[in-house]
């Protein structure tokens, strides 16, 4: 029985596990997140058990991923969506170091002037991504 399988944490889990393997083993990535047994990783992959959360950063680390980013999947694994989302709304969202480059491009573009997001903006940027 695998109750998290469809969840992105554990594609984006698998998808890092297969990225990094030739360079190390699931058994040394289980290693650095701090995991005493390797197949926690099987487990994570296969969607048998949800992320730890306090195992994000050194699992983020083990997985040469944004900590922020694994934080968000491994979230909403954990509570749910709509819990999740009830914890963003009063603690913010974890922002990538990718994402913090953004805003910090944008603060400099802008002056800092706080510039709306507008229709135009908006479309704007959705181009950059093709959409």
């Amino acid at each position: 029985m695998n109750p998290y399988q469809n969840t992105s944490t554990a594609k984006l889990i698998a998808d890092r596990i297969r990225d990094l393997s030739h360079r190390k083993t699931q058994a040394e990535i289980a290693s650095e997140a701090g995991f005493p047994n390797a197949n926690m990783m099987t487990f994570l992959k296969n969607g048998r058990n949800k992320v730890p959360l306090d195992r994000v950063p050194s699992l983020a680390k083990a997985l040469e991923v944004d900590a922020a980013m694994l934080m968000r999947l491994a979230l909403d694994q954990a509570v749910g969506a709509t819990a999740a989302k009830a914890i963003t709304e009063i603690f913010g969202t974890p922002v990538t170091q990718n994402e913090r480059g953004w805003l910090m491009e944008m603060r400099d573009a802008s002056d800092n002037t706080d510039p709306r997001l507008t229709a135009r903006s908006r479309a704007a940027l959705r181009a950059i991504f093709g959409k």
